[in-house]
């Protein structure tokens, strides 16, 4: 898998995960169909939303984007159905070309290490990355949704 179509598939299951989410929405609000529509779309969103940003920032080491870039694939998961153009944008700009890198190109700071061992352990890796999405995302179901005020 390279770096383009792991952003890719990330940016499609965010746009998915949204519609779930809009989806148990209406049920709930349009056609007071109860709770359980925002519940099962939003923890599937939720979670893929935290798998996004972490794909997001480990593509990002890799192909050595910009801070600023960055922050902005970050930004897109918050914005119902921005994932696939921000991908498309990366892709047309050549942000997403090319294959991992494994080794130092002269210039590895902690970044590039946490990277190579990433790369190198797939398996492991993923799995690491599993648990800490599942954890963050076990405190924040545990925290709650926000309390409206009013």
């Amino acid at each position: 898998m390279t770096p383009r179509s792991l952003f890719r598939a990330a940016a499609v299951a965010e746009l998915v995960t949204w519609t779930l989410l809009i989806a148990g929405m209406v049920l709930k609000y349009g056609l007071d169909a109860g709770e359980w529509g925002v519940r099962i779309g939003g923890s599937i969103h939720g979670f893929v939303f935290l798998a996004y940003l972490v794909v997001t920032t480990v593509v990002a080491v890799n192909q050595r984007w910009s801070v600023g870039a960055l922050v902005l694939g970050w930004a897109s998961a918050v914005v119902p159905y921005a994932t696939v153009p921000f991908e498309v944008v990366v892709a047309r700009r050549g942000m997403l070309e090319g294959p991992w890198r494994r080794t130092p190109d002269g210039r590895s700071g902690l970044w590039d290490r946490l990277l190579f061992f990433v790369v190198r352990r797939p398996a492991v890796s993923v799995g690491i990355g599993a648990v800490a999405v599942a954890l963050v995302f076990s405190g924040l179901l545990v925290v709650g949704p926000p309390v409206p005020k009013g």
